[in-house]
Formats: structure tokens, C-alpha cells, sequence
């Protein structure tokens, strides 16, 4: 079974969250053996950021790596481990607000397409990119 960065790379909807994990340099930590929760912002998610954000993000490395962190939470969590939680903690330490009660929503985003399984965790597709705050 391919690896989160494998899964990414071969969707073809995640070309600007694959540049921003190789600009971070966390692809080897994504490819390592974890287990991992991504949510995986889609190319369509980081057009509806402000013009010039990614760019920006893509110059100020420890920022970039904080928002990538708030993405991925430690652990396999597929959609029924998280229904009824309130929050999640993220990898970068900020809880990550959780709403399942009608759709299965993190913080601004939709989950989109939930429980991708891979062979170092599970990406859950979100229609947002999530900030911290």
C-alpha cells in the first residue's frame, strides 16, 4: 500500500500541498512509518487563500511547517474513531475544533472524502485550508 506522500503525489488534486511539504522538507517525516491523520487540503482549497499566501508561506519556512503540522494529527484515526470528538490535538500542538453532527467538518473545512487509507495512516480530503487560531 503507497504512503501518504505516495497517495498525494498520484491524486493529482494535491499538487500544492505536495510543493509545500517538499518546501518544508517534511516529505521523509511524512513517509515514515507514523501513523498519521492528514487533512489534506485539495489544489482547490489553497486557490480560495488570499493571492500571493502560498507564495508567501512557501519564503517563511517555520511558518509554512506550523500550518503543514496543524494539518496531520498523530495516529490512524478514520472517520468513526472521531465522531462525537469535540477536538483533535494537532502535530504542531493547537486542538483542531471537530463538528461531526451533520457533516464531518475540521475547524473551517468540509471533509470532502474521508478515511484514504495508507500505509502510514489516513488522509481525510478537506475543502479548506486550516489555520491556526
Amino acid at each position: 500500500m503507497p504512503d501518504i506522500v505516495d497517495i498525494a503525489v498520484n491524486a493529482g488534486s494535491f499538487n500544492t500541498l505536495v510543493t509545500a511539504v517538499q518546501a518544508a522538507g517534511l516529505v521523509d517525516f511524512l513517509r515514515s512509518p507514523g501513523p498519521f491523520t492528514v487533512f489534506a487540503p485539495t489544489d482547490e482549497a489553497f486557490a480560495k487563500l488570499p493571492p500571493g499566501t502560498v507564495q508567501t508561506l512557501v519564503q517563511n519556512i517555520p511558518q509554512l511547517t506550523r500550518i503543514l503540522s496543524y494539518h496531520v494529527v498523530p495516529g490512524r484515526l478514520m472517520q468513526a474513531d472521531i465522531e462525537g470528538l469535540q477536538s483533535l490535538t494537532s502535530l504542531e500542538g493547537s486542538p483542531i475544533r471537530i463538528d461531526t453532527s451533520d457533516a464531518f467538518e475540521v475547524k473551517n473545512a468540509t471533509v470532502v472524502a474521508a478515511d484514504v487509507e495508507a500505509d502510514n495512516g489516513v488522509i481525510h480530503v478537506i475543502d479548506n485550508v486550516i489555520l491556526m487560531g
